[in-house]
């Protein structure tokens, strides 16, 4: 006759660890959430910002007016930034334009709101202030006068919503393709087997050792971003 000596006691305590090691996992995963969302936007908003800046150094006339003058898709003279704040589970993220602090051949100070104006297409009228005529230059001819001068489209028709265009381009749509599943993000997060793996471990570390599973499996997904 073959006995099999069970104590119930022992596999009560490991199977209550168990249950305590899934709870503890999930509240491991939502302590770690924050960091989580944090890791993700900004890597998002590093590779849109050289994104824009690939766009900008091959198309200058589109994306001039968010770069200071004669530096456009620079890094280091971008009149843009974004914004984001991670609430509920989610994310926002906002575009802000800054003012330029350079000056335009010609001009004795700074046009501070171009990024703003020329993105609004907001009509602008130019007077003569310390010269007694404008001298300006439009498709290569020279031309001097006395009066004010209506400017219907500063930085150009092409310049108007670029930077609203490429913005929601790159969150609104490909957000994902961009960045969940080109950084591995998406990746990581389908694929949980870390939580069987420390199954074992679960038996006598319980709700301790799930949290501190989750916590670490779901911060670790900033750092799978390149």
């Amino acid at each position: 006759m073959i006995s099999i000596q069970f104590d119930d006691k022992i596999f009560t305590k490991e199977m209550l660890n168990i249950v305590e090691y899934s709870e503890g996992f999930l509240e491991g995963v939502q302590s770690g959430k924050q960091v989580f969302l944090n890791e993700i936007a900004k890597d998002a908003i590093e590779i849109f910002k050289d994104l824009v800046d690939q766009n900008a150094r091959v198309d200058e006339q589109m994306y001039h007016h968010i770069y200071e003058w004669y530096q456009t898709g620079s890094p280091d003279a971008r009149l843009f930034d974004i914004q984001y704040t991670a609430l509920g589970g989610g994310l926002t993220f906002n575009g802000v334009l800054s003012q330029s602090k350079t000056v335009q051949q010609g001009s004795y100070v700074p046009f501070y709101n171009k990024a703003e104006i020329m993105e609004a297409g907001t009509p602008m009228v130019i007077r003569p202030t310390k010269a007694k005529v404008l001298a300006f230059e439009i498709d290569g001819e020279s031309i001097f006068t006395p009066n004010q001068v209506l400017v219907e489209h500063p930085g150009g028709t092409r310049v108007m919503g670029a930077f609203e265009y490429i913005f929601d381009l790159f969150f609104k749509q490909h957000f994902t393709q961009s960045v969940l599943d080109a950084t591995g993000i998406k990746q990581h997060l389908e694929n949980s087997k870390v939580f069987k793996e420390n199954l074992y471990a679960a038996k006598n570390g319980g709700r301790a050792k799930g949290f501190e599973v989750g916590y670490n499996w779901i911060t670790k997904v900033g750092g799978t971003v390149v």
